[in-house]
C-alpha cells in the first residue's frame, strides 16, 4: 500500500528543512565539529569534487539556514492556517 500521499510527503520535507533551520551553529554544530570554521577547506565556487561529505553537509546546513529563513516563515505560517482552519 502507499502509505504517504503528497499532503504527508509535503509535511515531511517541511519539518525536515524546518530542524536544519533551527540548529544553531555556535551552541550545537560547533560541539560536534560541524561548524564552518571547523572546516578548513576553502569555501566558494570552485569544484566541488575537492570536498569531503562532511563539508558539504556543512555547507548544506549554512546554505538552508541562510536562504530559507524567510520562506520557511511563510510556508509555516500558511500551513498553521491552513491546520486551523481545515483542519
Amino acid at each position: 500500500m502507499f502509505f504517504f500521499g503528497l499532503g504527508n510527503l509535503f509535511y515531511v520535507s517541511l519539518l525536515l528543512v524546518n530542524a536544519i533551520a533551527v540548529l544553531s551553529e555556535d551552541r550545537f554544530l560547533a560541539r560536534i565539529g560541524w561548524s564552518a570554521q571547523s572546516i578548513n577547506e576553502p569555501v566558494g565556487f570552485g569544484d566541488p569534487s575537492g570536498q569531503s561529505v562532511k563539508a558539504r553537509l556543512v555547507n548544506l546546513i549554512s546554505a538552508v539556514r541562510t536562504l530559507m529563513r524567510i520562506p520557511l516563515i511563510v510556508v509555516n505560517t500558511i500551513v498553521i492556517v491552513y491546520e486551523l482552519v481545515l483542519g
